[in-house]
């Protein structure tokens, strides 16, 4: 069952990440923005396929112009529609995505503004709290996303004093092994649990944490779904196979996506999901999370009710951001 479209609207971004790829690399920057006609046929596509959830993404997705039409169109097709955002753009976008987001997440990698400008090589760290500020005053309830580091992992109670501030959500991103770096420490990892556990607004898969104690994925013994359960699409109007983090093939999308994930070069990568030689060791969180979606093994087991913590908490909280934005329009 697919789940999950990771549609990639551009590998363009405004911000240099310590902990990414897609702002350093030369590569990226002439890259082109995926075209609103190509997206409207595909995502129709892969509703009638089954998909329920759509994470538009990038780079910096808010660098497309055309991310309002793309993020109504497909919450009119009933899809959960999510953008992961470092906020530079959003108070241009704001009032057109008001309501077609269903998961808002703005990221801050540090508590102290000089660090997290450093991280990211741009300034942006007040643009993510005035951000924070425009999307409430919608009536919008978003996250803040902190991806923790060995270098940030002890700020975390401060990160959640500023998520506590503004009354949101704490996700703790843990950082996976890629590009040369290299995880977190085990150290972090208990620093990290010891912290949450009992905390009832700050997420974090717990199955990631499990995963990377046992050494990430075993090619023996995989537990990726990443073929199946998701499909990764390209600014480019191309299928990426396995993943786009170890892409292997590129399926351009000249034909029916049913066709195309019906045919025999899917079967294969079915088949061989999370075998492959660079499979061995693999944390990479977007994959992880719908690979533990059904109670099928330990990880999907611990990750239930970190997920169930999480979809509790989002409604309560997004019912009372509601009723206070509804009380300050009548004022």
């Amino acid at each position: 069952m697919i789940l999950l479209c990771n549609y990639y609207l551009t590998y363009r971004c405004n911000a240099f990440c310590e902990f990414c790829h897609f702002g350093v690399h030369e590569n990226f920057k002439d890259t082109p923005f995926a075209k609103l006609e190509d997206f409207k046929s595909n995502v129709k596509q892969l509703a009638a396929l089954g998909v329920k959830f759509i994470d538009l993404t990038g780079g910096e997705p808010l660098l497309h112009k055309e991310i309002h039409l793309m993020a109504e169109f497909a919450k009119g097709l009933k899809m959960q529609t999510s953008i992961t955002t470092n906020g530079l753009l959003y108070p241009k976008f704001a009032e057109k995505l008001a309501g077609k987001i269903n998961l808002l997440h703005f990221s801050l990698d540090s508590p102290d503004e000089e660090e997290h400008n450093k991280i990211r090589k741009v300034n942006c760290f007040g643009s993510v709290l005035k951000s924070i500020e425009i999307a409430k005053s919608l009536g919008e309830y978003p996250d803040i996303l902190f991806t923790v580091t060995n270098e940030t992992y002890k700020k975390l109670p401060r990160m959640h004093e500023i998520a506590s501030r503004y009354g949101l959500l704490l996700i703790v991103n843990p950082v996976f092994s890629y590009f040369g770096n290299p995880g977190l420490s085990n150290e972090a990892m208990d620093y990290i649990e010891n912290y949450i556990d009992g905390k009832i607004d700050v997420y974090m898969n717990k199955g990631f944490i499990k995963l990377r104690r046992d050494g990430g994925n075993k090619i023996d013994d995989p537990r990726c779904k990443a073929v199946s359960r998701v499909v990764v699409i390209s600014p480019n109007n191309e299928i990426i196979l396995p993943c786009y983090h170890f892409e292997n093939e590129r399926i351009p999308i000249d034909r029916p996506i049913k066709e195309i994930r019906e045919s025999e070069k899917l079967k294969y990568y079915k088949q061989m999901e999370g075998k492959f030689e660079f499979c061995q060791g693999c944390t990479v969180n977007c994959y992880f999370e719908p690979s533990f979606a059904f109670p099928t093994n330990y990880y999907s087991f611990i990750s239930l009710t970190s997920k169930f913590k999480y979809g509790y908490n989002k409604l309560i909280k997004q019912k009372l951001n509601k009723k206070t934005f509804n009380k300050a329009e009548k004022i």
